[in-house]
């Protein structure tokens, strides 16, 4: 594997490489998969040579972590909005129509599901990916928690961890949805959802 000098992470150059690199990579991914793509037609698709994409990654796995952590930072975004929220159920219930829109999307669907199967096959992407669940999983239910808290609920950890299980469950599910039935109705999902998380916000403790 060749040896990169890596540019440091937050300048505006090494961002804009590595955004760059990781949409290639995306789109690499998602029409031949993680092992069908090789570094060779990742910088093809990013239009730079292949020691450029040694600069910034060090392997397709680097990649990886680099696009499961871009999500882990739209998650952690939007349970802290949402924890700020005044009214954070009404706040909750509202954005099950962007994770409906968001998990239906065939393209990101293709993308994470060729994630997930990696991580059941590669160690390494499984520790990428476990570590990036466990963060949103925490996240997510100490705004659940605190939500519910404000209500008057007292909640096991237990009991909040299953209301996270079963919240993922439906989002991520909704990915195998979309493959397999292309033509659902959108807006009836939408509606359900929402009523599904009213409904699993407000249970008794």
């Amino acid at each position: 594997m060749p040896t990169a000098t890596y540019l440091p992470p937050d300048t505006p150059r090494a961002e804009t490489r590595r955004t760059q690199i990781r949409a290639a990579a995306e789109q690499c991914f998602r029409q031949h998969g993680f092992h069908g793509t090789s570094i060779a037609q990742i910088s093809k698709a990013a239009g730079m040579s292949t020691g450029h994409i040694y600069h910034y990654f060090e392997n397709k796995e680097a990649i990886i972590a680099d696009i499961v952590a871009q999500d882990v930072e739209r998650l952690l975004t939007l349970t802290a909005e949402l924890r700020s929220a005044s009214d954070m159920r009404s706040a909750m219930v509202a954005r099950a129509v962007e994770g409906v829109e968001d998990n239906l999307d065939p393209g990101a669907a293709t993308l994470q599901l060729e994630i997930v199967a990696e991580a059941a096959r590669n160690p390494r992407v499984a520790e990428i990916v476990r570590t990036a669940d466990r963060q949103c999983r925490e996240s997510l239910r100490e705004t659940i928690r605190t939500l519910r808290q404000a209500a008057g609920h007292r909640d096991s950890k237990a009991t909040l961890s299953g209301m996270v299980e079963a919240l993922a469950a439906m989002f991520e599910g909704l990915q195998i949805r979309t493959i397999r039935n292309p033509d659902l109705d959108q807006d009836a999902v939408v509606q359900t959802f929402r009523r599904m998380i009213h409904d699993l916000l407000t249970q008794p403790s």
